[in-house]
C-alpha cells in the first residue's frame, strides 16, 4: 500500500481540434520560455500549434507541457461535462497544477496534473453542495480517496495486461459488456461523471469541503491490507448492488448488498416476483426522501433537476423504443415486441435483458449497457419493471446509478440524522476498516 500522497493525471477534455484558455499565472513551456495570459492550441498535421496573445506562435509539437512557476492556475474554455447524460452542459473551468496538451488521432487531450488531496477537494465540492453536512463530506472524502488510489494501484498491478476497460462477451444470442475506469490510457481519471466529477477550482471550494479533506487526509477504507475499490452512486433505491453483477465477476466482500436502512429485514431480492414487488413499492430507506432541504444541501444545482430518483417512470411508444434501440445498439431489431428481464441482481437491477424484435432477438447486459440502449442518454438505473399497454412500453424503476457501494442520498440522510462519517462508510462498505496511510 502507499505511504505518501500521489500526484494524478486528470483528463479534462479529449478530441478537441482546438483548445483555448487563459494562463492566470506564469508557466514554463521550455527551459527558457515563460508564458501567461490567453492561449490557443490548434491541431495541424498531427501536432499541436500553440499560439499566445495576438496569435503569435509560441511552440509546436506532439505534446506541450505547462509547468507552473508557483501554484499554477489556468482556465480552459468550453469544457463539456455530464457528457451524454441528461444534464450535459458546457462551461469555462479553472484548474490548479500543471497543464499538458497531447496530440492524438482525433484531436487534443488536455490533462491536469494535481495532488490527490487537491483533486479530492474539488471532487467533493463538485459532487456535493457547499451546504452538505460535515459528516457526509468526510464520508464522501474517504470513499472517493479510497476508490481513486485503489484504481491507481490496480493500474500499476495490471499494466502489463493491456486495456481491461471494456469487457465484451458476444454470441449470436447474447451480448454482455461492462465498462470500468481503467480505459483511460494516457491519464488516470477523466473529469466527468464516468470517473468522478472534477471541475478544478471553477466553483469556490467551500470551507466545509476543505475541512473535510483536511480532517480525513490520508484516510482510506482498507480490506485485507488492500485499499478498497470504494464505489458510489446517487441513489441505490433501497438496497445496494454487489460489485460482481455490475463489473468483473470477482465478488468483493466489502461491496455486497446492503439495505439503505438501519433495519435488517431487507434481504437481497431473490426472484423476479420479489424484485417487481420491491420496485413497485416505496419502502422505508434513507434514500427515500423528498426533503427539499436535504436535497438542496447535498445536490449541485444541475442534479436537483432530477427529482424522481428513488422511484421513476419512463415510457416509449413501440416505434420510439424500436428506433431508440436501433440507434443506441447499432443492431436492427425491427419492431421491438418485448423486453424480458432474464437475470437481476440483489437490488433488483437487471443484469441480463432479452430484447425481442421482429428481425432480431438478443440478450444484453450488464447494467450500464442496458441503460445505454434504453435511453437517449442513460436510463436512471437498470432496476425496472416492464409493463406494456397497447402501443406503449412503460418502465417503472428504482434508484439512480449503478447502486454499488455508498448511496450518496442515503449517506446524506444518515448524516442529517446524526450518524458519524465512520458509521456511514462502514454501513455501506461492510467488513472494511479505516486506516490512515499518510
Amino acid at each position: 500500500m502507499i505511504s505518501s500522497e500521489p500526484v494524478i493525471n486528470v483528463g479534462v477534455i479529449e478530441n478537441y481540434r482546438e483548445v483555448s484558455g487563459e494562463l492566470l499565472e506564469k508557466f514554463k513551456i521550455t527551459s527558457d520560455v515563460i508564458v501567461s495570459g490567453s492561449f490557443n492550441a490548434v491541431m495541424e498535421n498531427g501536432e499541436i500549434v500553440l499560439y499566445g496573445g495576438k496569435q503569435i506562435e509560441l511552440l509546436r509539437g506532439k505534446e506541450i507541457t505547462f509547468t507552473p512557476m508557483n501554484g499554477g492556475v489556468f482556465t480552459i474554455h468550453d469544457v463539456v461535462f455530464g457528457i451524454n447524460f441528461h444534464w450535459e452542459r458546457k462551461e469555462h473551468q479553472t484548474f490548479q497544477g500543471s497543464l499538458r496538451l497531447i496530440a492524438r488521432e482525433h484531436g487534443i487531450t488536455v490533462i491536469n496534473e494535481v495532488s490527490v488531496e487537491k483533486y479530492l477537494a474539488s471532487v467533493i465540492s463538485s459532487e456535493m453542495s457547499a451546504g452538505a453536512p460535515m459528516e457526509l463530506l468526510k464520508a464522501h472524502a474517504i470513499t472517493s480517496r479510497s476508490w481513486l488510489v485503489a484504481m491507481l494501484e490496480m493500474k500499476k498491478k495490471f499494466s502489463n495486461l493491456g486495456n481491461p476497460s471494456q469487457r465484451t462477451q458476444q454470441s449470436e444470442s447474447e451480448l454482455v459488456r461492462y465498462y470500468d475506469r481503467e480505459d483511460h490510457d494516457i491519464f488516470d481519471v477523466c473529469a466527468d461523471d464516468h470517473c468522478q466529477r472534477y471541475q478544478g477550482i471553477t466553483k469556490d471550494i467551500s470551507n466545509a469541503a476543505s475541512e473535510a479533506i483536511s480532517m480525513t487526509s490520508g484516510t482510506f477504507l482498507v480490506y485485507k491490507n488492500e485499499i478498497c475499490d470504494a464505489r458510489f452512486s446517487k441513489s441505490c433505491g433501497g438496497i445496494s448492488e454487489p460489485f460482481h453483477t455490475t463489473w468483473a465477476e470477482t465478488p468483493l466482500d466489502y461491496l455486497m448488498p446492503v439495505p439503505c436502512s438501519v433495519a435488517h429485514r431487507y434481504a437481497p431480492l431473490q426472484s423476479q416476483q420479489e424484485a417487481e414487488q420491491w420496485i413497485l413499492s416505496s419502502p422505508e430507506a434513507f434514500c427515500n426522501t423528498t426533503d427539499g432541504n436535504i436535497l438542496r444541501q447535498i445536490l449541485p444545482s444541475f442534479d436537483q433537476e432530477t427529482t424522481d430518483f428513488f422511484r421513476w417512470k419512463v415510457q416509449y411508444t413501440v416505434q420510439e423504443l424500436s428506433e431508440l434501440v436501433h440507434k443506441k445498439s447499432g443492431i436492427d431489431f425491427g419492431t421491438v415486441l418485448d423486453l424480458v428481464p432474464v437475470q437481476r441482481g440483489p437490488s433488483g437491477r437487471i443484469t441480463r435483458l432479452k430484447i425481442a424484435g421482429t428481425k432480431k432477438t438478443l440478450i444484453v447486459g450488464k447494467e450500464l449497457e442496458i441503460r445505454r440502449w434504453l435511453s437517449t442518454s442513460h436510463l436512471y438505473s437498470s432496476a425496472f419493471v416492464v409493463q406494456k399497454e397497447n402501443d406503449t412500453f412503460i418502465l417503472r424503476g428504482a434508484g439512480w446509478g449503478h447502486g454499488v457501494g455508498l448511496c450518496q442520498i442515503g449517506a446524506a440522510v444518515m448524516a442529517v440524522e446524526g450518524f458519524r462519517a465512520e458509521e456511514i462508510v462502514k454501513h455501506y462498505f461492510r467488513n472494511a476498516e479505516l486506516q490512515k496511510l499518510y
